[in-house]
């Protein structure tokens, strides 16, 4: 009988209900109790794949594992209760047999059951034994019970034995197998990253995917027939600048034990990690040993004499000391803006710059996501430590965990607390290669659980670091590009408070034509970063330099320099016809009054209160436009605006409302009784006002019209209503 299960009733989405007029199979062996309790309605009803919205994960070899174990076991323990069954079943009609005589022995049969209620669970059992044979086997207990159950009986109880002491030897094997892979069975992300993370790690795909978001925005603008967007086309965020010290001590760890890194440019990388990183992203410099700090310290004794010290190392020469010539950073004005709420610094680099920037930050991000994690794990034993001493009055121990006591996984000796601790130790014990790979990630496992495939590929990303390391302290161009932002810095033109951005617009321009120039083979990105409230974050973008590239590199420096002596502060100083090489584009007179608004925005903002009251304007400089470099011709990027706006001036405009309004309206009136007096006969007012009321003698529709005075903020306004006795037909 075919069923449409579709058709028929339904009970949530996964079962029927069999038709009434559907007949049950016959069922044998049912007691009162099977035929109160046992379901004969209500059937499972598959839902397939392309019928439900639900994506299903496919398992993973470690489940496969798991499930595989799982079934053996569930296969084995079915074997032996069907065998425990028949062999009490027969147990039973051998006592049976005992309490009967001779005769009744020999007329005794047994039914297709064998002595017990199913006819399938111990004819399965016996040809389970017996194999070919179990047909006659079966037959001989049914027609001579008294000779064959003794038999089998034996057989089966044989067959108990070694099939337990089997159990016990699958036992210690399935136990290994879980404890070795369930943990791996619950982590359903940590192949698929592994095998991606190695892909998004490398420098082509960091490089791809900035570009791709660069030409996207480039086609949706050709696509509009606009100008192409300018902002950052990445942005990135630092929340806990404590991770760095964790970061740079990983890097730093490495570093030290590489023997294909000279020891100068260890050297340079540590100064890298523990005071340039640190300085860019408002935080506290790391500590150098003590032969570097006695380095530094000569270093700022010897300023006055040598004010080239805060750049890049190049050389020995000139009869200094060779070591001090190794110090790239000072600690000269490097920190001033750390304990700003908003500032920001400005850092235009290079491709190389580029990785190392986003793999610094990658670091950085999976590190505070297992330092969230850890912490996340001691609340949550605490309060379950709280909860069972006040609720059950208990001390639980660490051993107590369920999956330790189903044996699923080893105790750990590591308390919850010291996990991040140990998971640093753990990294650098991988790095130096005195911890395996697979142990490395089954410990992490155990203490993160699913959370621990972030931790597997640390010891990849810090050789990426470490190799990008390398180029920015030995390629030229990575050493212009620092050397660029130092002088940069000393002038102000890298950064500072974000209050006071629009006063350096000039200065940072300048700076960016010479970091294209600088860059002129490879890419040059802008990276800014910002600080507020406390958090730091990194903004990245790739500028276009094509058609500064095709200009005369003659050009860009006179134009650098043009720009620099008009809008710089020490342009002052210098007269305003000395050395341009361009016609001058600026009025002196313009000049002039710039500057002196320049020196009161810069005395206003020290006191950011002060400047508030004093100046009473909000005001926000977003305005971008771009020079071509042969003409000077300016052209204003489009979405991009200046506004200013002096507070209070709505709550003024709103109580003078009603004075202006009145004045206007007393003024409108006037020019139009003018305007009546000298177009308008009293006769013509008449017709008007008569066919406003619906007085006049044409043929209208019966209606009443009625006028209302009313006062709209002070003034008199004249409402018509119009009530039909009936309503006008439709046009």
């Amino acid at each position: 009988m075919e069923i449409d299960y579709a058709s028929c009733k339904r009970l949530g989405s996964s079962y029927r209900a069999l038709p009434k007029s559907y007949q049950q199979p016959k069922c044998t062996g049912r007691t009162p109790l099977c035929k109160e309790v046992l379901n004969d309605t209500w059937v499972s009803f598959p839902s397939w794949s392309e019928d439900s919205t639900f994506v299903s994960s496919k398992k993973t070899q470690y489940e496969e594992h798991i499930y595989r174990c799982e079934d053996e076991r569930f296969e084995l323990d079915v074997v032996l209760e069907t065998n425990l069954a028949t062999m009490r079943v027969l147990e039973t009609v051998q006592k049976k047999l005992s309490r009967m005589s001779a005769e009744e022995q020999a007329k005794f049969r047994l039914d297709n059951t064998l002595g017990g209620s199913s006819e399938v669970i111990h004819r399965k059992a016996i040809q389970r034994i017996y194999g070919e044979k179990a047909p006659d086997i079966i037959d001989g207990l049914k027609k001579n019970p008294a000779v064959s159950v003794p038999i089998v009986l034996k057989r089966l109880k044989t067959k108990e034995e070694e099939w337990r002491e089997a159990q016990r030897g699958f036992n210690k094997i399935w136990r290994e197998l879980n404890e070795k892979y369930y943990l791996k069975s619950l982590d359903h992300q940590g192949i698929n990253f592994k095998q991606n993370d190695t892909k998004v790690l490398r420098s082509k795909t960091l490089l791809n995917e900035i570009e791709s978001i660069y030409d996207e925005r480039q086609e949706q603008a050709s696509e509009d027939n606009a100008i192409p967007l300018t902002g950052p086309h990445m942005t990135r965020s630092y929340e806990d600048k404590q991770i760095l010290e964790d970061a740079a001590s990983l890097i730093i760890h490495h570093v030290k034990r590489q023997t294909g890194i000279q020891k100068e440019d260890k050297y340079k990388i540590k100064q890298v990690i523990y005071h340039f990183i640190p300085d860019l992203l408002f935080a506290q410099r790391g500590e150098l040993s003590d032969v570097e700090e006695e380095e530094e310290a000569e270093m700022e004794l010897d300023e006055g004499n040598d004010k080239k010290h805060n750049g890049v190392a190049s050389g020995g020469g000139g009869g200094g000391s060779p070591t001090k010539s190794k110090l790239m950073f000072s600690n000269t004005n490097a920190q001033k803006l750390r304990g700003s709420e908003e500032a920001y610094n400005l850092f235009y680099v290079n491709n190389n710059w580029y990785i190392f920037l986003r793999l610094h930050q990658i670091l950085c991000s999976r590190l505070l996501h297992i330092y969230g994690q850890a912490e996340k794990q001691i609340e949550e034993d605490c309060r379950e430590r709280d909860w069972e001493k006040e609720v059950l009055g208990l001390k639980r121990d660490k051993n107590d965990n369920p999956a330790i006591q189903l044996r699923l996984k080893e105790p750990m000796d590591i308390e919850v607390e010291d996990y991040y601790s140990a998971f640093l130790e753990m990294v650098k014990n991988l790095l130096d290669g005195n911890m395996d790979a697979s142990q490395y990630e089954d410990t992490l496992r155990e203490m993160f659980t699913i959370h621990a495939y972030v931790g597997f590929t640390i010891d990849k990303l810090i050789h990426n670091i470490i190799r990008q390391l390398q180029h920015l302290v030995s390629d030229d161009v990575c050493l212009q590009v620092v050397e660029l932002y130092l002088s940069e810095r000393r002038r102000g033109a890298a950064g500072g408070s974000l209050t006071s951005q629009c006063v350096r617009a000039g200065w940072e321009t300048s700076y960016q034509w010479k970091a294209e120039r600088t860059m002129a083979d490879e890419n040059c990105f802008k990276v800014m970063f910002m600080q507020s409230k406390g958090q730091v974050t990194m903004t990245i973008e790739l500028l276009d330099t094509e058609e500064s590239q095709t200009d005369d590199p003659l050009d860009v420096q006179h134009l650098a320099s043009y720009m620099e002596q008009y809008v710089g502060a020490e342009a002052a100083q210098c007269h305003h016809t000395e050395g341009f090489y361009f016609k001058p584009v600026f009025l002196p007179r313009n000049l002039r009054k710039f500057r002196k608004w320049q020196i009161k925005q810069i005395t206003a903002m020290k006191n950011r209160r002060a400047w508030r009251l004093g100046l009473g304007v909000e005001s926000a400089s977003n305005l971008d436009c771009r020079f071509k470099l042969n003409t000077h011709k300016m052209v204003f990027v489009m979405n991009s605006e200046d506004y200013m706006y002096r507070r209070g001036a709505l709550v003024k405009a709103r109580k003078s409302q009603y004075v202006v309004a009145q004045t206007q309206h007393q003024r409108f009136g006037e020019w139009h009784q003018k305007w009546l007096s000298q177009n308008v006969t009293g006769e013509m007012d008449t017709v008007v006002q008569d066919w406003l009321m619906g007085e006049e003698e044409e043929e209208m529709v019966p209606c009443k019209t009625t006028r209302e005075t009313v006062h709209v903020n002070g003034i008199p306004v004249h409402r018509y209503q119009v009530d039909y006795s009936k309503q006008p037909p439709s046009p």
